[in-house]
């Protein structure tokens, strides 16, 4: 308790100072500065300061845009139904499913983050187009990538969800990116849940056929997992099954 005294006393004393110069500063007239942060009327100014406040938040969602916007969605999903469907908890580890996601999310989405490069990030750097244009031909890439995997009938629900008016022989070009994001999000779980399916339905078999025979021979007590984890980690590698789940995975999108 003194300790935590000893550390309050001086906060509660300078929080003080700086509130009563401030009610004094406003009592007279005067603006308070902060230490550091300088007061100013030109507008550059502000603009860059706004700028660099966008970019922060940009990088703090930045998470989020690459879920949501990238191939990371269906590939994550389906390596997920491939350890469930193998029935063996926790192996391969969280860390190792995210860490090959990403790795092959990289390696879909290489020619869209090129384009972004050649077209967006290095012009701006030159200082050839402005941030605004950036920021136009960085979302192109990205939109094509998601109206390829995207199907017209989840763009059209979000379309009569959000009441936006488009024609009917609606062009690519005419769906706002907000919808197409979220259309595209469904689009991919839809995709990753029929993946999924494909996947775990021999092991299902498995499971149902070690399960009869245990029954059969009165073995009541015994776990059917015990017995039928093994005959399914011995079918995955017999037919190679991570090769083929990401091969699988990766041609999807092509």
């Amino acid at each position: 308790m003194k300790r935590l005294l000893k550390v309050l006393l001086p906060a509660c004393l300078v929080a003080g100072v700086v509130l009563a110069a401030a009610g004094t500063a406003r009592a007279e007239g005067v603006i308070p500065v902060i230490p550091g942060v300088e007061r100013t009327d030109d507008p550059d100014k502000v603009v860059t300061t706004l700028e660099i406040l966008l970019l922060l938040t940009v990088l703090a969602i930045a998470p989020s845009i690459l879920v949501l916007t990238t191939a990371f969605t269906r590939i994550v999903i389906v390596l997920s139904f491939v350890r469930r469907s193998l029935g063996t908890q926790d192996l391969p580890p969280n860390s190792i499913l995210i860490g090959l996601s990403l790795l092959l999310t990289f390696m879909v989405m290489a020619p869209t983050f090129r384009r972004i490069k050649t077209h967006a990030v290095v012009p701006y750097m030159d200082n050839r187009i402005t941030q605004k244009e950036a920021i136009q031909e960085a979302i192109a890439p990205m939109r094509k990538f998601m109206l390829d995997q995207t199907r017209r009938k989840d763009i059209r629900l979000f379309l009569d969800i959000t009441k936006t008016p488009v024609p009917a022989q609606a062009r690519n070009e005419d769906i706002p990116t907000e919808v197409l994001v979220p259309a595209f999000v469904i689009s991919e779980l839809r995709r990753a849940f029929i993946m999924g399916f494909a996947i775990f339905l021999p092991f299902l078999v498995i499971d149902l056929v070690v399960s009869t025979t245990l029954i059969s021979m009165g073995m009541l007590v015994l776990p059917p997992v015990l017995i039928s984890m093994p005959f399914k980690i011995l079918l995955f590698i017999l037919v190679d099954g991570w090769h083929l789940t990401v091969g699988s995975l990766v041609k999807s999108f092509y």
